[in-house]
């Protein structure tokens, strides 16, 4: 696979901004083995976590070596603690860098399908929320959705106070990235009110997959959207497992996630970053 660094300018951002793509377009199958056709690559839009960047998926998981084995390439931005949603205030449109002009990029970049049944969207932790509220609010481009111990914590941005040693938990905080907290309930960036209108409209509701892990502090949350999904008949598929919030869980996950989406099956091969 290539593992290539993009510097573009964003006009959502007004900025040069750095994403890492994995293109496997240089993997070479073993003799004997079936060629794969030339045809454009299934994409996943993978968002990191708070405190993150564009490099954390390729640096914490073996997403390059996955990716390469079912021919998926990885698109992997910054978000920069701004959880994936537009900010009024600064002008600074970090959903629609998301869910449009990044998919736009890409697509005019990179040999990347652009059939909604082959772009998929995922993320860990705050990159979990960025996930589902992005895959949601444009769901004519992602068909399916990944969401690993996802922040589902509006209740908690909402009662906020700047009571938290944290800069990054103080009302603050939100308030800078979220705008009016009084509207937040029921806004594009509310994921249960996201469902609601999507149920209402008649939308093809993209298909969810959670994981958390059975220690992580997040565990309860995402328990509840579950549930919620499931009263809400949204086809969502959730899985716990050992573990808290970090690296050694999302690896693991990350490749059920692959496993769970419809790519193509794997193969072996040799390229750069894999030779097995």
């Amino acid at each position: 696979m290539a593992l290539i660094q993009v510097n573009y300018f964003s006009q959502c951002l007004m900025r040069t901004v750095t994403v890492n793509a994995v293109i496997p377009v240089d993997k070479i199958t073993f003799p004997g083995m079936p060629v794969r056709e030339k045809k454009p690559f299934k994409t996943l839009y993978l968002l990191h976590g708070i405190f993150g960047n564009y490099t954390d998926w390729a640096d914490g998981t073996r997403i390059s070596r996955w990716a390469q084995d079912h021919n998926l390439a990885v698109i992997m931005p910054s978000g920069d603690n701004h959880f994936y949603v537009d900010c009024e205030a600064t002008g600074e449109m970090y959903g629609e860098f998301i869910g449009k002009e990044l998919v736009d990029v890409t697509r005019d970049l990179f040999p990347l399908s652009r059939k909604r049944s082959d772009t998929f969207i995922a993320g860990l932790s705050m990159g979990g929320y960025g996930a589902v509220r992005n895959g949601l609010k444009y769901w004519e481009t992602f068909s399916h959705i990944g969401a690993l111990s996802a922040g589902f914590i509006l209740d908690g941005v909402i009662h906020s106070s700047q009571d938290s040693p944290m800069p990054t938990g103080r009302r603050s905080f939100y308030s800078h990235v979220f705008g009016n907290l009084d509207t937040l309930t029921g806004s594009d960036k509310d994921y249960k009110a996201l469902i609601a209108e999507l149920k209402k409209s008649g939308a093809d509701i993209p298909k969810i997959y959670m994981a958390c892990g059975t220690e992580d502090f997040l565990l309860e949350v995402n328990r509840d959207y579950h549930n919620y999904l499931k009263a809400q008949a949204v086809d969502v598929t959730y899985e716990e497992g050992p573990g808290s919030h970090e690296w050694d869980f999302w690896d693991t996950y990350i490749h059920k996630f692959l496993l769970w989406l419809p790519l193509e099956e794997a193969s072996s091969g040799i390229g750069s970053g894999n030779v097995r």
